[in-house]
């Protein structure tokens, strides 16, 4: 079946990917980075899933959605600025300069998904929707797992992607940084889309 990746601006289809099973749950909706930590805890059950829809009717919505189908299979979460995320305060990811460049900050594929591409589809969608916004480049913050595939990663903690994924969609290296997760060390790298 073919994979295609569009913009994120059918609740539906995100609710797919990240909502809860059971409306109440105080589940991620990606929002972690996205909001100030006191505003990210202070929303409880269906008010998560109902600011993700006032996200999703904004302009730009807040990523993209994969589909295989008439199925959402992927969300990737991709935002200007990122002045205007968690990681223009992070202590552990740098700075590099002022470029107000986007991040990519998380990727998931719904599981009976996994192992067939959609992770790239995602990443290059992601980088197609950016551009077309007028980004003038996109950083990632992805594991730095070792070549090879010895170590691998939690399923669950693997959101923000791995290195060597970026590294085949032309992403380079742009700074270390003291950010582990999941026992894994991460790495700041960016596609310049100038």
């Amino acid at each position: 079946m073919v994979v295609t990746v569009r913009p994120a601006s059918v609740f539906g289809d995100v609710h797919a990917v990240l909502g809860p099973k059971s409306p109440g749950a105080d589940v991620c909706w990606c929002l972690s980075h996205r909001l100030p930590s006191a505003r990210n805890k202070a929303l409880r059950g269906p008010a998560r899933g109902e600011y993700v829809a006032g996200l999703c009717r904004a302009d730009p919505p807040p990523g993209v959605i994969a589909r295989e189908g008439d199925e959402a299979v992927g969300w990737a979460a991709v935002a200007p600025p990122r002045a205007d995320t968690a990681y223009a305060r992070s202590r552990t990811i740098p700075h590099v300069d002022d470029l107000p460049v986007w991040c990519l900050w998380c990727i998931r594929v719904r599981p009976g998904h996994r192992g067939k591409g959609i992770s790239h589809a995602l990443i290059a969608g992601a980088v197609d929707f950016a551009r077309a916004q007028g980004a003038p480049a996109i950083e990632v913050y992805p594991l730095d797992l070792p070549p090879g595939g010895g170590d691998r990663a939690d399923t669950t903690m693997a959101y923000p992607g791995i290195r060597a994924n970026f590294e085949r969609a032309g992403f380079t290296r742009a700074a270390a940084t003291t950010s582990v997760l999941a026992g894994h060390p991460r790495v700041l790298m960016r596609l310049d889309l100038r």
